[in-house]
């Protein structure tokens, strides 16, 4: 497979300088670190860093033609590949995604929604990896620059791109979508993320369900019946095929929990009935495992592939990754946070009997925009309700959080200072205890999961 002078020519914007020489590249890279011989290289201007200044270096390492903003022409003269002009190279490295998208002979399975696109996403890779060749995001590779690296560093060989679409602004998800062209659609649900430039869950949903509106006409939409937004959009949409509780093609019933707080399911839907336990915690994962096995059941695989890789799986680096100690368990929850996943772990904590105090480490959660302060305070009722025995906050918002509780059956303290956090965890007794930790991304809580770690093994 390679991008010939043709497929350069199909780029909207471009003008193309010494085409005689262009010679068709077998990759492209925005990357001089991992660049590979016979490549193309883009320029692509971010916020730390700008890949024009790193040309030189790019021709160096094998580069044969380059893609510039055209902005920048007047100080490449030294350069004497082809050189391919264009309004914005960001726009022209989606638009060579999209050509690499339709000469690939893989198929194009797409994930968004406000919680588990990442563990779905790596759930559905790994199910389908018993059975086929599958190339996955990696990472957060999930915007208008990370969508179209995976596809470009897909190859001809693969039978399967399972793509995560993030979103936080208007027209991102429509963006990759388009670039993806994806057979196969899933939203694992709506909710409250990103709210500080979506501005409400219903305006959530309308740029999420723009998965749906771009995939492929002949593919198939996968819906979560259990999520009041998504089950309606059965009616317009064709193909589509619904998970969840009651009344969907593909049903799930919960036939108990362990002490670990760990669930046994049974699935019934294309003809087969599947029992297992999830190796994974939180009630969060059982609708992202139901919905990873309908496009599994889907795509062709048997009911004895599917239990022996449901075996396997994993959790997500900082997604509810469990560590069992001696005489203590540790929830890393820290990868990020909104009410939504808040709720799943006090889930997990309220159900995990194999230890004695059940504890919360808790940052603020971001974006959540002007009502930010009311959604933290609507924690405090979660919190009542389950049955944690102690809470450590952090940040501007959580304190709210702290003072709304009134249940003198759970100990609080709150902190604004992270060295003053650390040495209360330093000396913190975590005998006996289940302790989670969790915030959005930018409180940095893992900082608080390797100072737990540090001091009590």
């Amino acid at each position: 497979m390679k991008i010939t002078l043709e497929d350069i020519f199909n780029l909207s914007t471009a003008v193309i300088y010494n085409p005689d020489l262009y010679k068709s590249v077998t990759s492209v890279s925005i990357d001089t670190r991992t660049i590979k011989k016979n490549s193309l290289f883009v320029a692509i201007k971010g916020k730390n860093f700008d890949g024009h200044n790193y040309i030189q270096e790019a021709v160096n390492k094998g580069a044969i033609a380059i893609v510039v903003n055209r902005n920048k022409l007047s100080s490449l003269d030294f350069i004497d590949i082809p050189i391919i002009s264009v309004n914005n190279t960001i726009k022209a490295y989606g638009e060579l995604a999209n050509i690499w998208r339709n000469k690939l002979n893989a198929k194009i399975i797409s994930i968004t929604g406000s919680n588990g696109k990442t563990s779905t996403k790596e759930m559905i890779a790994n199910l389908l990896s018993s059975k086929y060749k599958v190339h996955k995001t990696i990472l957060n590779n999930n915007n208008d620059i990370g969508v179209p690296l995976t596809i470009l560093s897909a190859s001809e060989t693969d039978d399967f791109i399972v793509l995560e679409h993030g979103t936080n602004h208007f027209g991102e998800i429509e963006y990759t979508t388009k670039i993806a062209q994806p057979n196969y659609a899933m939203i694992t649900n709506i909710g409250s993320s990103h709210l500080e430039y979506l501005e409400s869950v219903e305006k959530v949903f309308e740029e999420k369900v723009k998965l749906f509106d771009f995939t492929r006409a002949d593919g198939n939409i996968f819906i979560n019946n259990e999520d009041k937004y998504l089950k309606n959009t059965t009616r317009k949409f064709k193909n589509t095929i619904t998970f969840g509780k009651n009344n969907s093609y593909v049903n799930y019933q919960i036939l108990e929990i362990s002490d670990e707080s760990k669930y046994k399911i049974k699935i019934e839907g294309f003809k087969k009935n599947l029992i297992f336990t999830i190796p994974l915690l939180g009630k969060s994962n059982i609708i992202n495992l139901v919905s990873s096995i309908t496009v599994c059941l889907k795509l062709g695989l048997n009911k004895s592939e599917i239990l022996n890789s449901i075996k396997t799986l994993k959790p997500v680096k900082g997604r509810l990754e469990e560590f069992n100690f001696t005489n203590f368990t540790l929830i890393d929850d820290t990868y990020n946070a909104n009410p939504e996943s808040v709720k799943n772990a006090l889930e997990v904590l309220s159900n995990y009997k194999k230890r004695k105090n059940k504890i919360l480490i808790l940052g603020d959660m971001f974006e959540l925009g002007k009502n930010s302060k009311q959604i933290h305070v609507s924690i405090a009722k979660e919190l009542e309700k389950s049955k944690i025995n102690f809470i450590a906050t952090i940040g501007k918002n959580t304190k709210h959080i702290n003072a709304s509780i009134k249940s003198k059956g759970i100990d609080k303290l709150h902190f604004n200072d992270r060295k003053k956090m650390n040495m209360f965890l330093e000396k913190y007794d975590v005998n006996d205890s289940v302790i989670l930790v969790k915030g959005s991304r930018g409180m940095h809580m893992e900082e608080f999961v390797e100072t737990i770690k540090r001091n009590n093994t």
